[in-house]
């Protein structure tokens, strides 16, 4: 018998631009990374907690609490251990391939913490 690992779910950054965006999203995007990195340049209606606070036992951002999530970071990393953190809390969580990244190489949004273009950090 053999015993498979299953992995997290994944999505593209289309399909999270897609499921946290419009009148009526399915899901919250919840940026992993640290405050600066978020302050240098973050989706717009993206929701924020740091992986380091997750690890601590932070709870999720008013907006997040139980609400599906979409989780992102710079690359994909962080956002992979925050989701798997979720799920063992019993949140619905995925997270995004190639993070921000990916999601600024898509042409997707990005804004400082001012509310002007953004970069990522």
């Amino acid at each position: 018998m053999f015993l498979f690992r299953r992995s997290q779910p994944r999505v593209s950054v289309d399909q999270a631009r897609s499921r946290t965006s419009g009148d009526m999203p399915d899901a919250v995007l919840l940026d992993v990374r640290e405050k600066p990195e978020w302050n240098a340049g973050h989706a717009p209606g993206a929701a924020h907690v740091p992986l380091s606070r997750l690890v601590a036992g932070a709870d999720l951002p008013a907006e997040a609490s139980g609400r599906s999530l979409v989780v992102i970071c710079r690359s994909g990393h962080r956002s992979q251990q925050a989701a798997k953190l979720l799920t063992q809390r019993g949140a619905q969580a995925v997270d995004v391939k190639g993070g921000m990244n990916a999601w600024a190489a898509a042409g997707h949004p990005v804004l400082d913490e001012r509310g002007n273009n953004g970069q990522i950090a």
